[in-house]
């Protein structure tokens, strides 16, 4: 499989993307690593920058199965999973399969369902099947889960814990355009508007192959240290309450070779390191309370970090 071919893919898909959503290059090419590391990402960010959009336009330029759940406080686990029901023509009990049974599942709000329903969707992104009765149903492949959260609103809501938040291979802050972005917008509203021209580039087999490739990407020895350092170094951070996990680096690892393969390189760079940092540290660092007094972000602390950390 020729890496050079599948990244210039890549481009065509996020160019595909693009001719719907405005900008948002590197929040696209974070989504598209996280698949091809067969993680998940959590997207935040206030309503309607397009994170729903988003969503749709990388699962149709990829030619994956969509499937939407607005989480709601009433959701019950068998909302997503699926449930039990009896056959009257067979005269037993079949499995109705949920929305989980997708390609690219977005949910959105995610902190709207209650805990239970909130631990069942983590279940099946960490095991990748859902187990109802005794019986295990594997999920398809590729199996991504794109939930957001509206981090402006409290009511209605079921926080994640930390331990939940962390199983999100990387999390994806998804901003106000800028000015110039808004007026493109506006421009071409009619165009973007709709999502009936939208066509594959991709296939699902193609996809699959990326997963491969992605892990076939090399990492040198020195940058593997160069990751450990920057985790180890989080977790000493003078505002820095709990550091990054060894998750953290297994995700900084993970998403540094596919943004490797999105470059068109079998290879690891400290740069590709430092570019996906924000995305897979970002939800693992706790701060203390002294960081809200000197207006400190897990931002501020990553940034702190590469620059102290000598790179390879």
């Amino acid at each position: 499989m020729n890496i050079k071919f599948y990244s210039a893919m890549i481009e065509r898909v996020i160019e595909n993307i693009q001719k719907k959503v405005v900008g948002k290059r590197k929040e696209l090419e974070m989504i598209l690593a996280t698949l091809f590391s067969e993680g998940h990402a959590l997207l935040e960010g206030v309503p309607g920058v397009a994170k729903t959009l988003i969503a749709k336009c990388i699962a149709m330029s990829l030619g994956l199965d969509f499937k939407r759940v607005q989480a709601t406080p009433d959701m019950l686990p068998s909302d997503v999973i699926g449930f039990m029901i009896f056959d009257a023509k067979e005269s037993r009990f079949v499995f109705r399969r949920g929305p989980v049974f997708t390609n690219i599942l977005f949910v959105d709000e995610i902190n709207r369902a209650p805990p239970k329903t909130q631990a069942a969707l983590l279940e099946a992104m960490q095991e990748r099947q859902v187990t109802i009765e005794g019986v295990s149903y594997p999920l398809p492949r590729p199996f991504l889960v794109i939930a957001t959260m509206n981090p402006i609103e409290v009511e209605g809501t079921f926080l994640l814990s930390e331990a939940q938040v962390d199983r999100f291979l990387a999390k994806v802050g998804i901003d106000y355009p800028s000015l110039g972005e808004t007026v493109d917008i506006l421009s071409n509203y009619e165009k973007i508007s709709t999502l009936d021209d939208m066509t594959p580039v991709l296939t699902r087999e193609d996809v699959l192959n990326m997963i491969r490739l992605t892990k076939s990407v090399y990492v040198e020895q020195n940058i593997l240290k160069y990751i450990a350092a920057i985790v180890e170094a989080t977790r000493s951070h003078r505002y820095v309450k709990l550091g990054a996990s060894p998750r953290g680096a297994i995700a900084l690892y993970l998403l540094s070779k596919a943004i490797a393969l999105i470059r068109g390189r079998d290879y690891v760079i400290p740069d590709d390191v430092k570019y996906v940092a924000y995305a897979a540290l970002s939800h693992r660092i706790i701060l203390k309370g002294e960081a809200r007094i000197s207006n400190t972000t897990p931002r501020d602390v990553i940034n702190d970090v590469l620059e102290k950390v000598e790179s390879p």
